[in-house]
């Protein structure tokens, strides 16, 4: 295998500067959640190792878990072909949803109807 330094400034980022990062269950490859990293965030989390995401909202970091301590650990780092969205394998503690759910995608479409697949947790 062909290994190059990490450039994130190879990424594309979207105009907003941000680029998608799906979050992964490392070990069962369940996907938890989808949020948004700037440039900035995404070498945060390299170098710490606690998984920065940019909040579009608050337009500001947000380090998963720093207040509900519902952390993630980050394991490892890919980035897809087109290098439009990065894959974060992590490590999980608690709840990734806001919602106090395992995972954000906790409703299906099924037959027309959507189908609430996991409650949150106590």
């Amino acid at each position: 295998m062909d290994t190059v330094k990490f450039d994130v400034t190879t990424l594309k980022f979207n105009e907003d500067g941000l680029i998608p990062a799906i979050a992964q269950q490392v070990g069962t490859g369940e996907v938890l959640m989808m949020a948004w990293m700037n440039a900035e965030a995404v070498t945060r989390t390299l170098k710490t190792g606690k998984v920065t995401y940019w909040s579009r909202s608050r337009q500001a970091f947000w380090v998963k878990g720093e207040s509900s301590g519902h952390t993630q650990k980050l394991v490892s780092l890919a980035v897809d072909c087109d290098r439009d969205c990065l894959l974060v394998q992590l490590d999980q503690v608690g709840p990734a949803c806001h919602t106090n759910r395992r995972s954000c995608f906790y409703t299906a479409v099924e037959n027309g109807n959507e189908v609430e697949l996991m409650q949150p947790e106590a």
